[in-house]
């Protein structure tokens, strides 16, 4: 599904990416580990196009992402959503949504009914200031945003950070139904341990801008987590 081989991104003089190599197969869940600061926000920003890497190569479905420009990797099946959740306050949960089609180069559609099968909360308060949820509901309704466009690959930043457990095991239960069910691969970033346990099938952990460890949920062992992931 993806694949990038060598990856390099530089900030000004700060080498951000080193040599990233990672692959996030089809139907699955991966994801990408590692403490705050390692470059795991900058390579989702560079696969779906906000940043362009200084080096390497990016495919997606077997067609070079460098050769996509940013507004065509929606409207091709890469969904992103942000760290922040980043929705507008001041529009509807409906109309906050509906903001998903534009990424994809189209507007005006109607919200199809499963987008509400899967976040009930969102029916009921799709009339509502998206400004006026909670945190989670919030998270909730940016991952919904995302799927408007049916994406083949799904990218979510950190959805577990400051949300209640009820509602992170929600967004779990999501995931989990998009992958086995729906055939969504997704790429998951995220730093708390017992939320990836439930939805990744594989992970690889980023250190300074390079990925150090990779593999199955099940080769994931308690030295990698304090070398890496424990602050």
């Amino acid at each position: 599904m993806l694949v990038t081989n060598q990856l390099d991104h530089y900030y000004g003089q700060s080498h951000c990416l080193r040599s990233v190599t990672l692959e996030v197969p089809d139907a699955s869940c991966t994801c990408l580990m590692g403490r705050n600061g390692v470059g795991k926000t900058t390579f989702a920003k560079c696969v779906v196009g906000l940043e362009t890497p200084r080096a390497g190569e990016m495919f997606y479905e077997g067609y070079d992402l460098f050769r996509l420009p940013v507004e065509k990797r929606a409207a091709a099946g890469i969904g992103y959503v942000p760290q922040g959740r980043q929705i507008f306050p001041l529009l509807s949960v409906e109309e906050n949504i509906r903001t998903g089609f534009f990424a994809g180069g189209s507007g005006g559609r109607k919200v199809p009914g499963e987008i509400y099968e899967l976040f009930p909360v969102l029916l009921e308060m799709k009339n509502r200031r998206g400004g006026d949820l909670s945190g989670g509901q919030q998270q909730q309704l940016a991952i919904a945003r995302a799927l408007v466009l049916e994406p083949k690959l799904l990218i979510l930043d950190e959805p577990a950070e400051g949300i209640q457990p009820n509602i992170v095991q929600e967004i779990a239960d999501v995931i989990n139904m998009l992958s086995s069910e729906r055939s969504i691969s997704v790429l998951l970033i995220e730093q708390k341990l017992p939320f990836i346990r439930k939805v990744a099938d594989s992970f690889a952990i980023m250190d300074r801008g390079s990925i150090v460890a990779n593999g199955g949920m099940d080769e994931l062992n308690e030295e990698m987590v304090k070398e890496y992931l424990v602050a």
